[in-house]
């Protein structure tokens, strides 16, 4: 029997079609809706990089497998290039027609080349002569000679030059490097800009004396980012790593991004020099390439009028101001739901760790931090006082190599013990576990996540911390870090659900088990918010579980291979996916069990990479009233009908607007204003409590 599955990579670009229509919503707020437009962008960079790099690699190997959709490499590849150049088409009309016009009306205005005025040229010369003349390398190349390392997603300016002594002809590549960014404000006019890429292109000439340059045009390329270690054949991991972000700068060309206005003859020298194939090449009405850098406007100071109001976040009601984060987790686990509520606690945690003279140890996974890392810093300071600090850095985490092979460093020279992941795997997990002296005994406290311990994504992505000192996850988690360090199995906790040993398997039986208390006429329910939804297995335990009559509800942010809305199959599936100005990244489950729902938090997607190829950890919260509390988040991301879009069966999407007398339900704001109006309840309750001083000793 054949099981309909949606193809992986088309569901994905359905999700960034609901991130566009995000900037598509005259509702939204002005740079709200460039903010979001710069994000499809630079989500569309890595799946270049990632995925279309990917298929390009199995296409090169002549493999012809399908995958569980049907589809071979080539045939995916076909399919993705024309709805991709659909979707380019999308934004381009989007920035062009709707946006620059409104930008214009608010004062943000950009400078066209051709209507440049004497007073502008003037004021334009003097900054391209002071400020990015002396950034500037051209590099000279010929067809037939050897290609000039092209830098990947930043904009290069090609130009054909001619000796007018001799007419003889000559072409070269200027890169412009991030440094310069993207948008060259007048000084005598902050939000008036020049796109970079335009402003060389008119003084081109002064980096050739001599020579005149004839025709110039701006292209952008992406390289194959889809470059992995051999770990079966190393004996440093860090320095293998070192070599995989060098490859990266010299791995094929995967896509050209180029204005239909470039010159055909430079069109042929780019093809040249990158290498690249006609059907690698996508022409853009019009520029700028590169839509990401319009992140640059969507930042610009003084036109808060043009964004979201902020939304600050809450301090937990179950930790007292200044109280020590040890008493307030002693007292009772607590259960925080960011950005609403702060992540502060967490880096309190570690802080106050570093300093307090009782902790002996810490033991963390770092998959992803931030730039400026709080969390690290903290971690050094620990090792620096005394103790026992043990890290797994994750370096095969994508993109993110560079920086932690950086921190892995300073850590270590600290004193940190560090260890560079898994063989053959890679560490998720979210958990910290410190080890504090207390009244003679040690007692363990230990944070579980959906997140990266990273303070900036913190604020930007939902996210569930669990912090507890109950001594069945304190022995779990000193078991794990045990496995990880010490090359012992991950044999099956008390609590917590790891993968890849556990983790799927547990997932089939508890959906089994729906499955099998439908079959029984009892009550049966399934809903899940995941990031991703791919792995064939549990997708297939999902329909059967349908098919048997459990209700299925499913909150998915991104790729959804699961194909909703098929009478035999799914017909008791309703998949949501929401998108507003917080990323969707909590990871729950619930599972009705007769009535005692059996609740998970994790770190992992239902993606067989998640289940199979990496350290994943599943967290039940057996607590109630916490239980309850993640029931509700599951709930009310289901009753959204002003940000959530319902998936269809041919994996398109379709925004969820209330029913005819229904009050508008947006769940972002809803969980913003529950978590404010629990910190402003505690802050009362509090302001009620008549605290005595008591006579100090003398």
């Amino acid at each position: 029997m054949t099981i309909p599955f949606l193809n992986r990579e088309l569901s994905w670009i359905e999700f960034n079609q609901r991130v566009l229509y995000e900037a598509q919503r005259a509702d939204v707020p002005l740079l709200e809706r460039v903010k979001f437009l710069a994000i499809t962008a630079s989500n569309l960079d890595e799946f270049f990089q990632v995925r279309i790099g990917g298929l390009i690699l199995l296409k090169r190997t002549g493999r012809k497998g399908t995958d569980p959709s049907g589809l071979t490499p080539t045939q995916q590849l076909d399919i993705l290039r024309k709805r991709m150049s659909l979707f380019v088409e999308d934004q381009y009309r989007l920035l062009h027609v709707t946006l620059m016009p409104l930008l214009a009306k608010q004062g943000i205005e950009f400078l066209e080349p051709a209507r440049l005025i004497e007073s502008e040229k003037t004021a334009l010369r003097a900054i391209f002569e002071h400020s990015i003349l002396p950034v500037l390398t051209p590099l000279a190349y010929e067809p037939g000679e050897e290609a000039p390392i092209l830098p990947a997603l930043t904009p290069i300016l090609a130009c054909s030059i001619t000796d007018p002594a001799t007419a003889v002809q000559r072409h070269a590549f200027i890169p412009l490097p991030d440094s310069l960014g993207r948008h060259v404000a007048l000084t005598n006019k902050p939000n008036t800009f020049i796109q970079i890429e335009d402003l060389v292109a008119l003084h081109a000439s002064s980096l050739f004396p001599g020579e005149n340059v004839t025709a110039s045009g701006v292209f952008r390329l992406t390289r194959n980012g889809d470059i992995s270690v051999d770990e079966n054949n190393i004996n440093d991991l860090a320095d293998e790593m070192e070599d995989v972000l060098t490859a990266r700068r010299f791995a094929d060309t995967v896509r050209i991004e180029i204005p239909i206005s470039c010159p055909r003859e430079l069109l042929a020298i780019i093809r040249s020099a990158t290498s690249a194939e006609r059907r690698d090449t996508y022409t853009i009405p019009r520029g700028p390439v590169g839509l990401a850098s319009l992140m640059e406007l969507a930042q610009l100071a003084d036109f808060d009028h043009l964004r979201n109001e902020e939304w600050s976040p809450q301090p937990s009601p179950d930790i007292a101001p200044g109280a020590s984060l040890f008493e307030s987790i002693a007292q009772r686990d607590l259960l925080l739901f960011h950005p609403y509520q702060s992540f502060d606690p967490v880096m309190k945690l570690l802080e106050e760790s570093a300093a307090d003279p009782q902790v002996l140890a810490i033991k963390q996974v770092l998959y992803r931090t931030a730039k400026k890392s709080s969390i690290i810093d903290a971690l050094i300071r620990a090792a620096q006082n005394g103790k026992q600090v043990t890290v797994l850095v994750e370096l095969k985490a994508r993109f993110d190599e560079a920086r932690n092979l950086m921190r892995a460093d300073e850590l270590q020279n600290a004193g940190v013990n560090i260890v560079y992941g898994v063989k053959g795997l890679k560490t998720h997990a979210k958990i910290c576990m410190v080890v504090r002296r207390e009244e003679g005994q040690l007692r363990r406290y230990v944070h579980l996540g959906t997140g990266n311990y990273n303070e900036t994504t913190a604020r930007l992505y939902t996210d569930i911390s669990y912090l507890t000192c109950r001594p069945e996850f304190g022995n779990d988690a000193s078991l794990f870090f045990n496995a990880l360090t010490g090359r012992s199995k991950l044999l099956r906790f008390r609590h917590l659900v790891p993968a890849p040993t556990q983790m799927k398997q547990r997932l089939l039986e508890l959906i089994a088990s729906e499955a099998d208390r439908a079959r029984l006429g009892e009550p049966a329910q399934i809903m899940a918010k995941v990031n991703s939804l791919q792995d064939p297995d549990v997708i297939s335990a999902l329909y059967e579980a349908s098919q048997a009559g459990v209700q299925i509800q499913l909150n998915i942010r991104g790729v959804c291979c699961l194909k909703p809305g098929d009478k035999k199959f799914s017909k008791n599936i309703k998949v949501v996916s929401i998108i507003d100005r917080y990323l969707e990244h909590a990871r729950i489950f619930s599972f009705h069990q007769g009535g005692e729902p059996a609740v998970f938090i994790a770190s992992a997607d239902w993606m067989s990479r998640n289940l199979e190829r990496r350290i994943e950890l599943m967290i039940p919260i057996d607590e109630p009233a916490l239980r309850r509390r993640l029931v509700n988040i599951l709930k009310s991301c289901m009753a959204d009908n002003c940000n959530a879009h319902e998936i269809l069966p041919d994996g398109s999407s379709t925004l969820i607007k209330p029913a005819k007398g229904q009050k508008t339900f947006r769940a972002q704001l809803h969980f913003y204003k529950e978590a404010k109006r629990l910190a402003k309840a505690m802050e009362h309750e509090r302001s009620l409590t008549f605290e005595p001083h008591t006579p100090g000793a003398r």
